[in-house]
Protein backbone atom coordinates (compact mmCIF):
# COMPACT_ATOMS: atom_id res chain seq x y z
CA UNK A 1 0.00 0.00 0.00
CA UNK A 2 1.37 3.42 -0.93
CA UNK A 3 1.83 5.94 1.86
CA UNK A 4 -0.54 8.92 1.81
CA UNK A 5 1.02 12.22 0.76
CA UNK A 6 2.15 14.46 3.58
CA UNK A 7 -0.42 17.24 3.49
CA UNK A 8 -3.48 15.80 1.76
CA UNK A 9 -6.18 13.59 3.24
CA UNK A 10 -5.74 9.94 2.18
CA UNK A 11 -8.30 8.23 0.00
CA UNK A 12 -10.98 6.32 1.88
CA UNK A 13 -9.78 2.68 2.23
CA UNK A 14 -11.68 -0.05 0.42
CA UNK A 15 -13.08 -2.94 2.41
CA UNK A 16 -10.52 -5.28 0.82
CA UNK A 17 -7.70 -2.95 1.80
CA UNK A 18 -8.95 -2.82 5.39
CA UNK A 19 -9.42 -6.59 5.40
CA UNK A 20 -5.75 -7.08 4.57
CA UNK A 21 -4.79 -4.93 7.54
CA UNK A 22 -7.10 -6.75 9.97
CA UNK A 23 -5.66 -10.09 8.78
CA UNK A 24 -2.15 -8.82 9.41
CA UNK A 25 -3.08 -7.41 12.82
CA UNK A 26 -4.32 -10.78 14.06
CA UNK A 27 -0.89 -12.31 13.50
CA UNK A 28 1.26 -9.52 14.95
CA UNK A 29 -0.84 -8.51 17.97
CA UNK A 30 1.64 -9.51 20.66
CA UNK A 31 2.40 -7.50 23.77
CA UNK A 32 -0.96 -7.54 25.55
CA UNK A 33 -3.57 -4.76 25.31
CA UNK A 34 -1.02 -1.93 25.53
CA UNK A 35 1.07 -3.35 22.69
CA UNK A 36 -1.97 -4.17 20.56
CA UNK A 37 -3.45 -0.69 21.00
CA UNK A 38 -0.06 0.85 20.17
CA UNK A 39 0.11 -1.17 16.93
CA UNK A 40 -3.35 -0.01 15.88
CA UNK A 41 -2.50 3.61 16.71
CA UNK A 42 0.75 3.49 14.76
CA UNK A 43 -0.82 1.85 11.71
CA UNK A 44 -4.25 3.49 11.57
CA UNK A 45 -3.53 6.99 12.90
CA UNK A 46 0.12 7.73 12.20
CA UNK A 47 0.93 5.73 9.06
CA UNK A 48 -2.29 5.22 7.11
CA UNK A 49 -4.27 8.13 8.63
CA UNK A 50 -7.57 6.30 8.35
CA UNK A 51 -8.58 7.88 11.70
CA UNK A 52 -7.72 11.07 13.50
CA UNK A 53 -5.90 11.07 16.83
CA UNK A 54 -8.90 12.45 18.70
CA UNK A 55 -11.29 9.93 17.16
CA UNK A 56 -8.97 7.04 18.03
CA UNK A 57 -8.66 8.15 21.67
CA UNK A 58 -12.38 8.75 21.93
CA UNK A 59 -13.05 5.23 20.65
CA UNK A 60 -10.50 3.82 23.10
CA UNK A 61 -12.13 5.57 26.04
CA UNK A 62 -15.46 4.04 25.00
CA UNK A 63 -13.98 0.53 24.83
CA UNK A 64 -12.31 0.94 28.21
CA UNK A 65 -15.76 1.43 29.77
CA UNK A 66 -16.93 -1.96 28.49
CA UNK A 67 -16.32 -5.33 30.12
CA UNK A 68 -14.26 -7.56 27.89
CA UNK A 69 -10.95 -7.37 25.97
CA UNK A 70 -10.55 -3.68 25.17
CA UNK A 71 -8.07 -4.14 22.28
CA UNK A 72 -10.38 -6.56 20.46
CA UNK A 73 -13.33 -4.27 21.10
CA UNK A 74 -11.35 -1.31 19.80
CA UNK A 75 -10.56 -3.20 16.58
CA UNK A 76 -14.25 -4.09 16.27
CA UNK A 77 -15.37 -0.51 16.73
CA UNK A 78 -12.78 0.90 14.31
CA UNK A 79 -13.75 -1.69 11.70
CA UNK A 80 -17.40 -0.71 12.18
CA UNK A 81 -16.58 2.98 11.90
CA UNK A 82 -14.83 2.43 8.59
CA UNK A 83 -17.09 -0.12 6.90
CA UNK A 84 -20.15 -0.66 9.03
CA UNK A 85 -21.25 -4.03 10.41
CA UNK A 86 -19.19 -6.13 8.00
CA UNK A 87 -16.09 -4.11 8.90
CA UNK A 88 -16.68 -4.57 12.63
CA UNK A 89 -17.28 -8.31 12.27
CA UNK A 90 -14.18 -8.74 10.11
CA UNK A 91 -11.91 -6.70 12.39
CA UNK A 92 -13.11 -8.26 15.64
CA UNK A 93 -13.02 -11.81 14.30
CA UNK A 94 -9.64 -11.60 12.58
CA UNK A 95 -8.12 -10.07 15.71
CA UNK A 96 -8.89 -13.31 17.56
CA UNK A 97 -8.84 -16.04 14.89
CA UNK A 98 -5.06 -16.71 14.63
CA UNK A 99 -4.77 -17.19 18.39
CA UNK A 100 -7.74 -19.60 18.35
CA UNK A 101 -5.89 -22.00 16.05
CA UNK A 102 -2.46 -21.53 17.63
CA UNK A 103 -3.70 -21.99 21.20
CA UNK A 104 -5.82 -24.98 20.19
CA UNK A 105 -2.71 -26.71 18.86
CA UNK A 106 -0.67 -25.83 21.94
CA UNK A 107 -3.47 -27.03 24.22
CA UNK A 108 -3.55 -30.38 22.43
CA UNK A 109 0.25 -30.63 22.75
CA UNK A 110 -0.05 -29.95 26.48
CA UNK A 111 -2.72 -32.61 27.09
CA UNK A 112 -1.55 -35.29 24.68
CA UNK A 113 2.19 -34.93 25.25
CA UNK A 114 2.27 -34.22 28.96
CA UNK A 115 4.09 -37.49 29.69
CA UNK A 116 6.89 -36.88 27.17
CA UNK A 117 9.84 -35.59 29.15
CA UNK A 118 10.77 -32.61 26.97
CA UNK A 119 7.16 -31.46 26.68
CA UNK A 120 6.64 -31.85 30.41
CA UNK A 121 9.87 -29.92 30.95
CA UNK A 122 8.71 -27.10 28.69
CA UNK A 123 5.54 -26.58 30.71
CA UNK A 124 7.44 -27.04 33.98
CA UNK A 125 9.73 -24.20 32.94
CA UNK A 126 6.77 -21.95 32.19
CA UNK A 127 5.65 -21.97 35.83
CA UNK A 128 8.28 -19.56 37.24
CA UNK A 129 7.82 -17.32 34.19
CA UNK A 130 4.08 -17.09 34.84
CA UNK A 131 4.66 -16.12 38.48
CA UNK A 132 7.00 -13.32 37.40
CA UNK A 133 4.60 -12.10 34.69
CA UNK A 134 1.77 -11.83 37.23
CA UNK A 135 4.05 -9.99 39.70
CA UNK A 136 4.99 -7.59 36.92
CA UNK A 137 1.31 -7.06 36.11
CA UNK A 138 0.59 -6.19 39.77
CA UNK A 139 3.42 -3.66 39.75
CA UNK A 140 2.47 -2.15 36.39
CA UNK A 141 -1.25 -1.85 37.08
CA UNK A 142 -0.70 -0.70 40.65
CA UNK A 143 1.65 2.10 39.60
CA UNK A 144 -1.00 3.42 37.23
CA UNK A 145 -3.91 3.03 39.64
CA UNK A 146 -3.02 3.47 43.32
CA UNK A 147 -2.70 7.25 43.59
CA UNK A 148 -4.38 7.86 46.97
CA UNK A 149 -4.65 6.22 50.41
CA UNK A 150 -8.24 5.19 49.69
CA UNK A 151 -7.19 3.32 46.56
CA UNK A 152 -4.39 1.58 48.44
CA UNK A 153 -6.94 0.61 51.08
CA UNK A 154 -9.24 -0.86 48.43
CA UNK A 155 -6.38 -2.91 46.96
CA UNK A 156 -5.35 -4.26 50.37
CA UNK A 157 -8.96 -4.96 51.33
CA UNK A 158 -9.59 -6.82 48.08
CA UNK A 159 -6.51 -9.00 48.63
CA UNK A 160 -7.41 -9.79 52.24
CA UNK A 161 -11.03 -10.52 51.31
CA UNK A 162 -10.33 -12.92 48.46
CA UNK A 163 -7.20 -14.60 49.88
CA UNK A 164 -8.09 -15.08 53.53
CA UNK A 165 -11.88 -15.05 53.49
CA UNK A 166 -12.55 -16.38 49.95
CA UNK A 167 -14.91 -13.52 49.13
CA UNK A 168 -16.29 -13.84 45.61
CA UNK A 169 -14.64 -11.78 42.90
CA UNK A 170 -18.07 -10.45 41.89
CA UNK A 171 -18.77 -9.23 45.43
CA UNK A 172 -15.41 -7.45 45.52
CA UNK A 173 -16.01 -5.72 42.17
CA UNK A 174 -19.54 -4.63 43.12
CA UNK A 175 -18.33 -3.41 46.50
CA UNK A 176 -15.50 -1.42 44.90
CA UNK A 177 -17.96 0.15 42.44
CA UNK A 178 -20.19 1.27 45.34
CA UNK A 179 -17.20 2.69 47.22
CA UNK A 180 -16.10 4.51 44.07
CA UNK A 181 -19.55 5.98 43.53
CA UNK A 182 -19.86 7.25 47.10
CA UNK A 183 -16.25 8.36 47.24
CA UNK A 184 -16.59 10.19 43.92
CA UNK A 185 -19.48 12.19 45.38
CA UNK A 186 -18.01 12.97 48.80
CA UNK A 187 -14.21 12.64 48.42
CA UNK A 188 -13.42 13.13 44.73
CA UNK A 189 -9.72 13.79 45.32
CA UNK A 190 -9.36 10.26 46.73
CA UNK A 191 -10.61 8.73 43.47
CA UNK A 192 -8.73 10.49 40.67
CA UNK A 193 -9.50 9.17 37.21
CA UNK A 194 -6.65 7.69 35.19
CA UNK A 195 -4.97 9.58 32.42
CA UNK A 196 -5.83 8.94 28.82
CA UNK A 197 -3.76 6.86 26.45
CA UNK A 198 -1.64 9.58 24.96
CA UNK A 199 -2.32 13.11 23.81
CA UNK A 200 -3.91 14.50 20.73
CA UNK A 201 -1.47 16.16 18.39
CA UNK A 202 -2.29 19.75 17.55
CA UNK A 203 -0.36 19.61 14.27
CA UNK A 204 -1.73 16.30 13.08
CA UNK A 205 -1.87 15.70 9.34
CA UNK A 206 -5.31 15.36 7.74
CA UNK A 207 -6.95 11.95 7.99
CA UNK A 208 -9.59 10.11 5.99
CA UNK A 209 -13.01 11.78 5.89
CA UNK A 210 -15.26 9.24 7.58
CA UNK A 211 -18.90 8.64 6.60
CA UNK A 212 -21.64 9.88 8.94
CA UNK A 213 -22.31 7.74 12.00
CA UNK A 214 -25.38 5.53 11.71
CA UNK A 215 -28.03 6.95 13.99
CA UNK A 216 -29.19 4.91 16.98
CA UNK A 217 -32.82 3.82 16.93
CA UNK A 218 -35.07 1.40 18.75
CA UNK A 219 -35.43 -0.75 15.62
CA UNK A 220 -31.67 -0.99 15.18
CA UNK A 221 -31.17 -1.80 18.87
CA UNK A 222 -33.75 -4.61 18.73
CA UNK A 223 -32.30 -6.06 15.52
CA UNK A 224 -28.71 -6.04 16.83
CA UNK A 225 -29.78 -7.49 20.18
CA UNK A 226 -31.91 -10.24 18.63
CA UNK A 227 -29.20 -11.29 16.17
CA UNK A 228 -26.32 -11.26 18.65
CA UNK A 229 -28.29 -13.00 21.40
CA UNK A 230 -29.42 -15.71 18.98
CA UNK A 231 -25.85 -16.31 17.77
CA UNK A 232 -24.55 -16.16 21.33
CA UNK A 233 -26.82 -18.84 22.81
CA UNK A 234 -27.36 -21.10 19.78
CA UNK A 235 -24.25 -23.30 20.38
CA UNK A 236 -25.06 -23.63 24.10
CA UNK A 237 -28.65 -24.66 23.40
CA UNK A 238 -27.50 -27.08 20.68
CA UNK A 239 -25.05 -28.67 23.14
CA UNK A 240 -27.82 -29.05 25.69
CA UNK A 241 -30.18 -30.71 23.18
CA UNK A 242 -27.54 -33.05 21.71
CA UNK A 243 -25.32 -33.80 24.72
CA UNK A 244 -27.54 -33.19 27.74
CA UNK A 245 -28.33 -30.15 29.84
CA UNK A 246 -25.98 -31.34 32.59
CA UNK A 247 -23.03 -31.73 30.21
CA UNK A 248 -19.86 -29.77 30.77
CA UNK A 249 -20.45 -27.86 27.52
CA UNK A 250 -23.63 -26.27 28.85
CA UNK A 251 -21.86 -25.50 32.13
CA UNK A 252 -19.05 -23.84 30.20
CA UNK A 253 -21.45 -21.87 28.05
CA UNK A 254 -23.27 -20.55 31.10
CA UNK A 255 -20.18 -19.83 33.19
CA UNK A 256 -18.09 -18.12 30.52
CA UNK A 257 -21.09 -16.09 29.34
CA UNK A 258 -21.26 -14.67 32.85
CA UNK A 259 -17.49 -14.18 32.90
CA UNK A 260 -17.68 -12.07 29.72
CA UNK A 261 -19.63 -9.43 31.64
CA UNK A 262 -17.20 -9.07 34.55
CA UNK A 263 -13.89 -8.64 32.71
CA UNK A 264 -13.57 -4.98 33.73
CA UNK A 265 -9.89 -4.19 34.16
CA UNK A 266 -8.51 -6.60 31.59
CA UNK A 267 -7.78 -10.31 31.47
CA UNK A 268 -5.68 -10.28 34.64
CA UNK A 269 -8.69 -8.98 36.54
CA UNK A 270 -10.92 -11.91 35.61
CA UNK A 271 -8.29 -14.66 35.85
CA UNK A 272 -8.58 -14.92 39.65
CA UNK A 273 -12.34 -15.35 39.29
CA UNK A 274 -11.92 -18.01 36.62
CA UNK A 275 -9.25 -19.73 38.69
CA UNK A 276 -11.42 -19.60 41.80
CA UNK A 277 -14.42 -21.11 40.01
CA UNK A 278 -12.81 -23.48 37.50
CA UNK A 279 -10.23 -24.89 39.94
CA UNK A 280 -11.91 -24.72 43.34
CA UNK A 281 -15.65 -24.76 42.59
CA UNK A 282 -16.09 -26.86 39.44
CA UNK A 283 -12.81 -28.84 39.70
CA UNK A 284 -12.34 -28.64 35.92
CA UNK A 285 -8.55 -28.34 36.09
CA UNK A 286 -5.70 -27.89 38.56
CA UNK A 287 -3.89 -24.72 39.55
CA UNK A 288 -0.80 -25.90 37.67
CA UNK A 289 -2.82 -26.45 34.53
CA UNK A 290 -4.21 -22.94 34.95
CA UNK A 291 -0.67 -21.58 35.11
CA UNK A 292 0.33 -23.50 31.99
CA UNK A 293 -2.63 -22.02 30.15
CA UNK A 294 -1.65 -18.50 31.12
CA UNK A 295 1.88 -19.13 29.89
CA UNK A 296 0.60 -20.40 26.55
CA UNK A 297 -1.82 -17.49 26.15
CA UNK A 298 0.99 -15.02 26.87
CA UNK A 299 3.08 -16.55 24.07
CA UNK A 300 0.45 -16.29 21.33
CA UNK A 301 -0.89 -13.26 19.44
CA UNK A 302 -4.32 -11.93 20.29
CA UNK A 303 -5.95 -11.00 23.60
CA UNK A 304 -4.74 -12.62 26.81
CA UNK A 305 -8.34 -13.55 27.62
CA UNK A 306 -7.76 -16.41 25.17
CA UNK A 307 -6.52 -18.31 28.22
CA UNK A 308 -10.20 -19.09 28.77
CA UNK A 309 -10.15 -21.22 25.61
CA UNK A 310 -7.40 -23.30 27.21
CA UNK A 311 -9.53 -23.70 30.33
CA UNK A 312 -12.50 -24.85 28.23
CA UNK A 313 -10.28 -27.22 26.22
CA UNK A 314 -8.66 -28.87 29.26
CA UNK A 315 -11.92 -29.07 31.22
CA UNK A 316 -13.73 -30.87 28.39
CA UNK A 317 -10.75 -33.17 27.70
CA UNK A 318 -10.87 -34.36 31.31
CA UNK A 319 -14.67 -34.67 31.38
CA UNK A 320 -15.44 -35.75 27.83
CA UNK A 321 -18.60 -37.75 28.57
CA UNK A 322 -19.74 -39.73 25.53
CA UNK A 323 -17.32 -38.01 23.16
CA UNK A 324 -13.69 -38.75 22.46
CA UNK A 325 -11.31 -36.63 24.52
CA UNK A 326 -9.97 -34.55 21.64
CA UNK A 327 -13.39 -33.95 20.08
CA UNK A 328 -14.80 -32.90 23.45
CA UNK A 329 -11.82 -30.64 24.11
CA UNK A 330 -12.11 -28.87 20.76
CA UNK A 331 -15.85 -28.39 21.30
CA UNK A 332 -15.29 -27.11 24.83
CA UNK A 333 -12.60 -24.70 23.68
CA UNK A 334 -14.71 -23.36 20.82
CA UNK A 335 -17.85 -22.89 22.94
CA UNK A 336 -15.79 -21.08 25.56
CA UNK A 337 -14.25 -18.77 22.95
CA UNK A 338 -17.61 -18.16 21.29
CA UNK A 339 -19.46 -17.07 24.44
CA UNK A 340 -16.45 -15.05 25.59
CA UNK A 341 -16.33 -12.82 22.51
CA UNK A 342 -19.94 -12.68 21.26
CA UNK A 343 -20.93 -10.30 24.10
CA UNK A 344 -18.14 -7.95 23.01
CA UNK A 345 -19.66 -7.63 19.54
CA UNK A 346 -23.07 -7.02 21.09
CA UNK A 347 -21.80 -4.28 23.39
CA UNK A 348 -19.74 -2.55 20.70
CA UNK A 349 -22.49 -2.60 18.07
CA UNK A 350 -25.10 -1.35 20.54
CA UNK A 351 -22.89 1.42 21.91
CA UNK A 352 -21.09 2.46 18.73
CA UNK A 353 -23.66 5.06 17.54
CA UNK A 354 -23.40 6.79 20.92
CA UNK A 355 -19.59 7.12 20.96
CA UNK A 356 -19.55 10.50 19.29
CA UNK A 357 -21.64 11.96 22.12
CA UNK A 358 -19.74 10.26 24.93
CA UNK A 359 -18.20 12.68 27.40
CA UNK A 360 -16.34 12.25 30.65
CA UNK A 361 -18.60 11.43 33.57
CA UNK A 362 -16.85 12.04 36.91
CA UNK A 363 -18.85 9.52 38.97
CA UNK A 364 -18.41 6.79 36.37
CA UNK A 365 -14.69 7.54 36.24
CA UNK A 366 -14.50 7.30 40.04
CA UNK A 367 -16.27 3.92 40.00
CA UNK A 368 -13.88 2.57 37.36
CA UNK A 369 -10.90 3.89 39.32
CA UNK A 370 -12.11 2.11 42.47
CA UNK A 371 -12.67 -1.13 40.55
CA UNK A 372 -9.16 -0.89 39.08
CA UNK A 373 -7.71 -0.45 42.58
CA UNK A 374 -9.55 -3.53 43.86
CA UNK A 375 -8.35 -5.45 40.80
CA UNK A 376 -4.73 -4.86 41.91
CA UNK A 377 -5.42 -6.77 45.12
CA UNK A 378 -7.25 -9.51 43.23
CA UNK A 379 -4.33 -9.98 40.82
CA UNK A 380 -1.91 -10.09 43.76
CA UNK A 381 -4.01 -12.94 45.16
CA UNK A 382 -3.61 -14.77 41.85
CA UNK A 383 0.16 -14.34 41.96
CA UNK A 384 0.41 -15.55 45.55
CA UNK A 385 -1.68 -18.64 44.82
CA UNK A 386 0.33 -19.43 41.69
CA UNK A 387 3.55 -19.08 43.71
CA UNK A 388 2.26 -21.33 46.49
CA UNK A 389 1.29 -24.12 44.10
CA UNK A 390 4.57 -23.86 42.18
CA UNK A 391 7.12 -23.36 44.94
CA UNK A 392 5.70 -25.80 47.47
CA UNK A 393 4.83 -29.21 46.07
CA UNK A 394 3.78 -30.87 49.32
CA UNK A 395 5.83 -34.05 49.34
CA UNK A 396 9.11 -32.37 48.37
CA UNK A 397 8.77 -29.00 50.11
CA UNK A 398 10.34 -26.04 48.33
CA UNK A 399 10.92 -26.54 44.59
CA UNK A 400 14.46 -25.20 44.10
CA UNK A 401 14.24 -25.08 40.29
CA UNK A 402 11.11 -22.91 40.30
CA UNK A 403 12.56 -20.64 43.01
CA UNK A 404 15.90 -20.06 41.29
CA UNK A 405 14.55 -19.70 37.75
CA UNK A 406 11.73 -17.47 39.02
CA UNK A 407 14.22 -15.17 40.76
CA UNK A 408 16.35 -15.02 37.61
CA UNK A 409 13.29 -14.31 35.48
CA UNK A 410 12.23 -11.50 37.83
CA UNK A 411 15.65 -9.86 37.54
CA UNK A 412 15.61 -10.31 33.76
CA UNK A 413 12.20 -8.69 33.38
CA UNK A 414 12.50 -5.87 35.92
CA UNK A 415 16.20 -5.03 35.70
CA UNK A 416 17.05 -5.82 32.08
CA UNK A 417 13.56 -5.29 30.59
CA UNK A 418 13.45 -8.68 28.85
CA UNK A 419 10.21 -9.08 26.90
CA UNK A 420 7.49 -11.60 27.68
CA UNK A 421 8.13 -13.85 24.66
CA UNK A 422 11.94 -14.21 25.24
CA UNK A 423 11.27 -14.73 28.96
CA UNK A 424 8.77 -17.53 28.32
CA UNK A 425 11.04 -19.13 25.72
CA UNK A 426 14.10 -19.02 27.98
CA UNK A 427 12.27 -20.47 30.98
CA UNK A 428 10.69 -23.21 28.84
CA UNK A 429 14.14 -24.14 27.49
CA UNK A 430 15.57 -24.33 31.01
CA UNK A 431 12.66 -26.57 31.99
CA UNK A 432 13.36 -28.94 29.07
CA UNK A 433 17.06 -29.13 30.00
CA UNK A 434 16.24 -29.75 33.66
CA UNK A 435 13.74 -32.53 32.96
CA UNK A 436 15.96 -34.25 30.40
CA UNK A 437 18.94 -34.22 32.76
CA UNK A 438 16.96 -35.27 35.83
Amino acid sequence: MSEPSAFSAPAFPSFREALRFWCKLGWISFGGPAGQIAIMHQELVERRRWLSESHFLHALNFCMLLPGPEAQQLATYLGWRLHGARGGIAAGTLFVLPSVFILMGLSWLYMAGGHVSWIAGMFYGLMPAVIVIVISAVKRIGSKTLHSPSLWGLAVGAFVGIYFFHVSFLVIILGAACVGYLGGRWFPTQFPSGKGHGKSSAGQLPSVVLPPVQAASLVRTLKVSALCLTLWWAPVLAAGVCLGWQSIFVQQGMFFSKTAWVTIGGAYAVLPYVSQMAVEHYGWLTQRQMMAGLGLAESTPGPLIMVLQFVGFVAAWQDCGQLQALAAAVLGGLITTWVTFLPSFLMVFLGAPHVEGLRARPLLAAMLTAISAAVVGVILNLGVKFAEHSLFTGEHGLDGFVAIVGLGALVAMERFKVGVIPLLGGCALLGVIWKCLA
